[in-house]
């Protein structure tokens, strides 16, 4: 291998390592993931530094925790100030190039790229701004469990389409970049799928590669709302589950569905392994499989992410040189920061600008790391600032103003034992508390969220025509994908599925704002339907 080798990393979204086969899952079927893993440092317990879109790829891009570059929620803009991989990468003589999705929110749609090839999913505005003022409550443009509930086969879908669109688009580059042979130097490419992010609805072929009867229900059922942290029971209204009652045959749709769709992906991956092996430069290329963050998938009747559970908060890690680096598998914790100076050292350079990463290169010849891991969370939800922090087999969740929770995941590996109150733990308690807070202060972040948000919030309410930001790679792309434009957003998911499936409707009326904080904080409780079995609508 020469001293410059092209850098290819693949992302999925929202994909949780559990649900991977060469991370121990039994049902799903990854036979391309599985062949690179096997010849490849696959990182076992690998984190999202925030568990939501925007601010992780944020954090990802630019080596910084989220209070480094206030990336505070999904419609929070990387300043374009901030240097990003892209930038390093292209300072070391690689040529920069992104097929897929990034989420970059405002005016900087390349950040550091030579090229964008696709048109990105999500709008680039600020959409989605979260609005702690209003208090923890379900946003109906946010994620709802309709992508749960109304989860099946398809004929196509607009996610499938993006997809398509983004192997085609990294399988092109490969070729492109291989014409150009030596003169051009080496590369950097990122391909970034949308799936499997809900809503769970995959092309039947993929569908059908499983038998409805192998479909796993989690391994840990709904807990009872009463015994559920704060930050829990905010998510519980913030993602809907007021509204809809998940049975098991849902939970097992769901899971199908979402399996089908890392088959999908698993295909995707192979379609540009083969282009990087066809074009005569696998021998030279390192590969990275990552996603943004995970999917609770029903553990703990919890779906999609924003929560700092294993199943929300990890992320599949697995870097592959053969020739450089002997397959192994690395128990230390690590993150996404930890991409960027990885990447750098791997191009022959050293970060000499500000990061909280560290590289992961002694890891991949065998050596320790520092075994840290820290992630925030500010969007809807709980409304508070929200960390965690990891170090060895320790786990420690922060809710400002709320109860901690401290996990052993050696001994407890689903996060039911809450020790931080347990007189053993003490010292560890302290230890990472301690770690957590070094630097950070929760008032103060509060304070610079809520006056982020009112500006955002004023400015998406101007009237006029709002600021179009959008990244369009082709005509038309402005009404593709989840867009402004064909109904704006709601209006374009109604059409994500061929052929078309009506939503299902709530089978519960909805809660009052007031209800839901006085449930939440414990002065009030759960309705009594939504702690029964039925499922029929309360009018």
């Amino acid at each position: 291998m020469i001293n410059k080798p092209n850098i290819l990393m693949i992302m999925a979204d929202q994909l949780a390592p559990q649900a991977l086969s060469f991370y121990g899952n039994p049902v799903c079927k990854t036979p391309h993931l599985d062949q690179l893993a096997a010849k490849s440092v696959v990182f076992d317990n690998a984190y999202s530094n925030y568990p939501l879109c925007v601010p992780s790829r944020a954090s990802m891009m630019s080596g910084r925790l989220t209070p480094a570059i206030k990336v505070w929620d999904n419609a929070c803009e990387l300043a374009s100030s901030q240097p990003t991989m892209a930038h390093h990468m292209r300072h070391l003589g690689y040529h920069t190039v992104l097929s897929g999705k990034m989420h970059f929110i405002g005016p900087d749609q390349q950040h550091g790229f030579d090229e964008r090839t696709v048109t990105d999913v999500y709008p680039a505005g600020f959409d989605w701004v979260a609005d702690w003022q209003a208090g923890p409550a379900f946003v109906p443009s946010a994620t709802g469990l309709n992508g749960v509930i109304d989860a099946g086969p398809a004929a196509r879908t607009l996610q499938e389409d993006f997809d398509e669109e983004v192997a085609h688009a990294a399988v092109q580059t490969i070729y492109d970049l291989a014409r150009r042979g030596d003169n051009a130097g080496p590369w950097f490419q990122i391909a970034s799928f949308t799936s499997p992010h809900t809503p769970f609805v995959a092309d039947k072929k993929y569908w059908d590669r499983y038998d409805p009867d192998d479909i796993d229900l989690p391994l840990v059922g709904a807990l009872p709302f009463d015994d559920l942290d704060y930050a829990s029971r905010a998510l519980f209204f913030a993602h809907g589950r007021h509204r809809h009652k998940v049975i098991e045959d849902d939970l097992r749709r769901a899971r199908h569905g979402y399996y089908a769709m890392i088959s999908f992906i698993d295909d995707k991956v192979g379609e540009i392994l083969d282009a990087l092996k066809r074009s005569g430069q696998a021998d030279n290329t390192v590969v990275i499989f990552c996603a943004d963050h995970g999917e609770m998938l029903g553990e703990r009747g919890m779906w999609f992410k924003q929560s700092f559970y294993e199943w929300s908060a990890r992320v599949p890690l697995i870097i592959s040189a053969p020739e450089k680096y002997a397959p192994r598998r690395v128990k230390d914790c690590v993150s996404l920061v930890d991409l960027l100076p990885t990447l750098v050292g791997i191009g022959g350079g050293k970060v000499r600008l500000p990061c909280d990463g560290e590289s992961l290169e002694p890891a991949l010849k065998g050596a320790a790391t520092r075994d840290l891991v820290i992630s925030d969370y500010y969007g809807i939800g709980p409304c508070v600032p929200y960390r965690m922090v990891r170090q060895g087999q320790f786990k420690l969740i922060y809710t400002h103003g709320h109860l901690d929770l401290l996990y052993d995941l050696e001994a407890d590996p689903h996060e039911l034992q809450n020790l931080a109150d347990v007189p053993a733990y003490t010292g560890t308690h302290e230890r990472l508390k301690a770690i957590l807070l070094d630097g950070w202060n929760p008032d103060e972040i509060d304070t610079q969220i809520r006056t982020s948000q009112a500006e955002r919030l004023f400015l998406k309410t101007t009237p006029g025509v709002p600021e179009d930001w959008d990244f369009v790679a082709r005509k038309g792309d402005e009404t593709r994908y989840v867009r402004r434009g064909s109904g704006g957003v709601d209006g374009t998911k109604a059409n994500r599925r061929l052929p078309k499936v009506e939503p299902v409707v709530p089978h519960f009326v909805d809660i009052s704002q007031e209800d839901v904080a006085a449930i939440i904080s414990g002065d009030a409780s759960l309705p009594a339907y939504l702690s029964t079995d039925e499922r029929d609508a309360v009018n």
